[in-house]
């Protein structure tokens, strides 16, 4: 919660510049981002159980398999095609899943290790949300502040929801904790998430597949430097596994000028959409999936 607070002053500044300069955003743009906040509260609090359940390494791993689950429901919700990297993907990376998971072997990691998996697969299931919500709650990239504003206050609002059902909202930290706090506000929920926004779409596809990998093995190292973690032989394997499974999902062959020809095609998290079939969020789309859906 107080990630998503201390955030909420720097990034309102931002959106209300970027407002000045390129105008409101549509009402059902900041809806899409509000929900797709909803999400990103969900994904938070999964992760930080996560997190308790099999350390903050293993958490991070098993929160990037979302890199097949939004391939998967950009497939169901939006029409993109679903190649066969991805259909290779998804049991390389249930594979890892249960090696982390530590139902295989002895001396794993964590408290609780399995319990641990599944808040991760749950996390990265929110995560998939996420990011397919918001990307459509943003497509003026020229201002990124205003749909993370949006996403980042209703983050603070479930999670503090969530915190009051399962009785762990702390709204009173002690210091250093709230330090701790501003710097990950002001780190990673503002500049990190800010510089994702406008880098990522702008990106070569190979470099992506890379920059994907940085976060789960830099948490690994990190965990075991700093946090003392000691994962055991089995769930290092497990985190080697599923990040083939994230460089299989995020290679993408060269298009060829055939299809770079043949007409323009829907953006989507993972490449362009395919043009047999439109998307439920396509432009064409929006007037009626807001009314159907209450968007």
């Amino acid at each position: 919660m107080f990630r998503c607070v201390y955030a909420l002053p720097v990034l309102g500044a931002l959106a209300a510049w970027e407002r000045r300069r390129f105008g409101p955003r549509g009402h059902g743009q900041r809806r899409l981002a509000f929900i797709a906040g909803v999400f990103f509260g969900a994904d938070l609090v999964f992760w930080h159980h996560a997190i308790a359940d099999v350390g903050a390494g293993l958490a991070t791993v098993l929160g990037n398999v979302q890199v097949v689950f939004v391939a998967l429901l950009a497939w169901f919700l939006l029409g993109e095609r679903l190649p066969l990297r991805v259909r290779v993907a998804i049991p390389v990376s249930l594979v890892g899943v249960v090696l982390i998971s530590g139902v295989i072997g002895a001396g794993a990691y964590g408290r609780n290790p399995p319990v641990g998996a599944v808040f991760g697969i749950l996390t990265a299931l929110a995560y998939s949300g996420f990011l397919l919500i918001l990307r459509q709650g943003n497509r003026d990239i020229r201002r990124p502040a205003g749909p993370l504003f949006d996403a980042t206050l209703a983050g603070a609002i479930f999670s503090v929801v969530a915190g009051v059902v399962t009785g762990d909202l702390d709204l009173v930290p002690q210091w250093p904790s709230v330090g701790w706090l501003v710097v990950l506000a002001l780190t990673s929920q503002v500049l990190g998430w800010l510089l994702i926004s406008m880098s990522l779409p702008r990106l070569p596809a190979a470099l992506t597949s890379v920059v994907l990998t940085l976060q789960p093995v830099g948490s690994v190292m990190l965990g075991i430097v700093l946090l003392s973690e000691r994962p055991s032989a089995l769930q290092l394997a497990g985190v080697g596994v599923i990040l083939a499974a994230v460089v299989i999902a995020t290679s993408r062959r060269r298009p060829r000028a055939a299809e770079r020809a043949s007409g323009p095609t829907y953006a989507g998290p993972l490449g362009p959409l395919s043009p047999r079939r439109r998307p439920l969020f396509s432009p064409e789309n929006s007037s009626r999936s807001d009314k159907r859906s209450g968007l």
